[in-house]
């Protein structure tokens, strides 16, 4: 059984883009590698080392997006829903003040420093099913912080 991965379609986007940037590098790299096969024997040349070990990630990164392409399960943004879910977007009210907003997605696209969390996360799972109005909290490593739902869009 295939694995899904669950994307947004700026997800998906995102991902193609990278792809043709790693396809694009191949030429270059696979010209570092002609370049320093040139330089001598291969058993003590760190050039050649280095080149094929990025030839190596290139190619690994280039399979596992194609993967990753080829079984994705598009989250639609869900409209008139009144609980979260995957593709939500979610504003937080902290009852000590401040405030957050975080957009629900799956793992392959979660960018915590830009406010996309997965669904599998400790915030994601305390958020999943909440409604406007309930309290939920977020433990993080530090502390634990509790947080009312104000909007979901």
């Amino acid at each position: 059984m295939k694995k899904l991965f669950r994307l947004t379609t700026e997800g998906v986007d995102e991902l193609k883009v990278e792809l043709g940037a790693l396809i694009a590098a191949r030429l270059e790299i696979a010209e570092r590698v002609k370049t320093a096969r040139e330089f001598g024997d291969l058993a003590e040349n760190a050039e050649y080392s280095s080149a094929r070990q990025e030839q190596d990630k290139n190619e690994a990164r280039i399979a596992e997006v194609e993967n990753i392409l080829q079984n994705v399960e598009l989250i639609k943004k869900p409209h008139g829903v009144r609980h979260i879910q995957l593709g939500s977007t979610v504003k937080l009210k902290g009852l000590a003040g401040g405030s957050k907003e975080f957009q629900i997605v799956g793992t392959v696209e979660a960018d915590p420093l830009n406010g996309k969390i997965s669904d599998e996360s400790p915030i994601g799972r305390a958020l999943m099913g909440k409604t406007p109005g309930d309290k939920v909290e977020i433990k993080v490593a530090s502390e634990t912080a509790t947080y009312k739902i104000t909007d979901i869009s």
